[in-house]
């Protein structure tokens, strides 16, 4: 029986070992822009909680998942057309950069968005 993940270190290490160093990334990246978020593990994946549910990212097997919601996916509906989108998310392939000024940009935007949504 595996042990349920409860924290984004266990997430991380529980991740094949060549995605790692790119889930690290993407979690500072993240942490840089949203210094007094909770970090959490929700949906079995990394979210960031400030306020509300602020993203979500996730380690699929050719892709990173980032989930900031549909609100964003349709801010960033430009800037996302190389990617591959759903309602809510966004797939960042690993045979490709991972956009990490991209990631940093929408959960800044997430954030104005929870901010003025509370104020």
């Amino acid at each position: 029986m595996t042990k349920a993940i409860t924290t984004v270190d266990q997430y991380i290490a529980a991740a094949p070992a060549e995605r790692q160093a790119t889930l690290k990334k993407v979690r500072q990246t993240i942490k840089a822009v949203l210094p007094e978020a909770v970090e959490k593990i929700s949906y079995q994946m990394p979210t960031y909680h400030q306020g509300e549910t602020i993203v979500h990212f996730a380690c699929a097997k050719q892709h990173l998942g980032f989930y900031p919601t549909p609100s964003a996916i349709t801010a960033f509906q430009e800037d996302l057309q190389p990617y591959k989108t759903s309602k809510g998310a966004v797939q960042f392939p690993f045979a490709q950069p991972i956009p990490y000024e991209l990631i940093a940009v929408m959960t800044a935007w997430r954030l104005a968005e929870v901010k003025n949504k509370h104020a």
